[in-house]
């Protein structure tokens, strides 16, 4: 629905001119009306669930900058009726930077799924949506929010002839100013201040909830009761491939171990014992005699580096001649070209277990497109477009970015931050969150086949917080079988929601015992 003159009134600043720090609020005006959304009622009824009627309303928010209106925010929301204001609500999104709401929307937490093969390949076209069995709107209401850029929210651009920039959203600061406001706004238009309030991110999406643990209460005033971070990017630094990094090497070597297994490339003893065996050896390698082995370099003893060398080779499953070539430094879009080229095959990166034939066998890189992120386009921009205009409604002519390379390309580092300085982390304010609220819960979830943020990044990185006995008790990490979106395989999806129910319940003990 279109925001009213009064609601802009009341409605707060993101941003500000440089004297003031990102999501420093100043004085507004009623001047700009978002398009029209549109509701739809419906009923959640999957075989063996207990129906639930619901409101699923698709509109945008207007966020502003000084006094002019900067973007409009567009998110879906599902309400179950006649239920009390107290109902949690969770807000949903992805990451990229530039992705929208549209993976977790109907790949897994909301009450429409598209059906998509369970092996994890590519959808024969066309798509179709069913009830999600799986949905969290059993337990929670949803908010699912498509940053400034992504789906059907776009910046708005200044006044003609101000000789200002089109404001941007797309930096790590302007991006939480963003999610703050609108957090803060949908519980003031909605009058839901007194429902316990969840964060669900996926990837950078995760990222985004781990520093809003810390910002979105101490600048908003939102009260967390949980977070569940998916797949998550908790530090962007280990995630970078070097010559003269260690962690992001001995962060995926696990997921290669598994991709090896998997694929029957894996050489090590412990394959015989399975793939948990193989897991297991992989972590205790890659930790320790790999690891040395990464930060000595060149210091390192001939048989020593052999025998470090050879392991290495029979675990993830590379002929023991291209081990030797990179120096042990195997990066993954290298691991998923070499480790099926005499099948001319190549391994995805988000799903190590999902192959496709190699287009350009003979050629230096892969030229074929990243298949497992790239394969389900097609399924998820067809399967949200339905959703949104023929089933609830939305009239509008702009195109729904699923994934905005403008967006991701544009990315910048924020005023006042130096060029030489890292990008920051989200494990600090995670941490912060924690400690400010010794009721707060993080789920960390991640697929056992994901190369790009995997598994024993944020395994490591849990405990190198160092958390005292009594907030780390209050995070979990928990895997499935698949990739970086595991919940579209229907065993981890029903795992997952299963885990979250779980939590909800551990995050809101009064409500459970009720």
């Amino acid at each position: 629905m279109p925001e009213s003159p009064a609601e802009a009134t009341e409605a707060a600043t993101v941003g500000g001119a440089s004297n003031r720090k990102p999501g420093s609020r100043g004085p507004v005006t009623p001047e700009w009306e978002a398009p029209s959304g549109a509701s739809a009622t419906m009923t959640w009824a999957p075989e063996g669930r207990e129906p639930i009627s619901l409101t699923a309303t698709a509109d945008w928010t207007v966020l502003r900058r000084e006094e002019s209106p900067a973007a409009e925010v567009f998110a879906v929301s599902y309400l179950a009726d006649d239920a009390p204001a107290e109902r949690p609500v969770t807000f949903v999104f992805n990451g990229g930077p530039g992705a929208s709401s549209a993976y977790l929307h109907v790949g897994a937490i909301g009450p429409r799924r598209v059906v998509l093969p369970d092996d994890g390949s590519t959808a024969r076209m066309p798509v179709r949506l069913v009830d999600n069995d799986a949905s969290w709107i059993a337990d929670t209401d949803l908010v699912f929010i498509d940053p400034v850029g992504t789906g059907f929210s776009r910046p708005i651009p200044p006044e003609p002839n101000t000789g200002t920039d089109a404001p941007t959203y797309w930096s790590y600061d302007r991006d939480l100013a963003a999610m703050r406001e609108f957090i803060s706004r949908w519980l003031s238009r909605h009058r839901r201040w007194s429902a316990p309030v969840f964060l669900a991110g996926e990837s950078y999406g995760g990222y985004r909830v781990g520093r809003l643990a810390w910002s979105l209460p101490t600048d908003e005033g939102v009260g967390l009761a949980g977070a569940v971070l998916i797949s998550p990017a908790l530090e962007i630094t280990p995630l970078t491939f070097t010559d003269y990094a260690t962690d992001p090497y001995v962060d995926t070597v696990p997921t290669m171990a598994a991709g090896a297994f998997h694929h029957g490339r894996c050489r090590a003893p412990e394959a015989a014992d399975g793939a948990e065996a193989v897991e297991a050896a992989a972590v205790a390698f890659a930790t320790t005699d790999y690891a040395m082995f990464l930060l000595r370099g060149a210091a390192v003893p001939v048989e020593e580096r052999s025998a470090v060398l050879a392991r290495l080779a029979d675990l993830v499953g590379l002929a023991p001649d291209v081990v030797e070539h990179l120096h042990g430094r195997i990066r993954i879009d290298r691991w998923t070209r070499e480790l099926l080229r005499d099948r001319g095959e190549v391994a995805g990166l988000y799903d190590v277990t999902q192959t496709v034939v190699d287009p350009f066998t003979d050629r230096v890189s892969f030229e074929g497109g990243e298949h497992t992120l790239a394969g389900s386009t097609a399924a998820f921009t067809m399967a949200i477009n339905h959703l949104l205009r023929a089933e609830i409604g939305v009239e509008t002519d702009r195109q729904y970015a699923l994934l905005s390379e403008e967006v991701n390309t544009k990315w910048a580092t924020d005023d006042g931050h130096h060029a030489l300085a890292a990008p920051p982390g989200a494990v600090d304010d995670l941490r912060r969150g924690l400690t400010l609220n010794p009721h707060l819960q993080a789920l960390i979830v991640h697929g056992r086949h994901d190369l790009v943020t995997p598994l024993d990044s944020s395994r490591r990185i849990i405990d190198l917080m160092r958390l005292a006995p009594a907030t780390g008790d209050r995070v979990s990490l928990r895997a499935y079988d698949g990739g970086h979106m595991f919940y579209t395989l229907s065993d981890s999806r029903a795992a997952f929601t299963a885990d979250v129910r779980e939590f909800f319940a551990a995050c809101l003990p009064e409500r459970a015992a009720g």
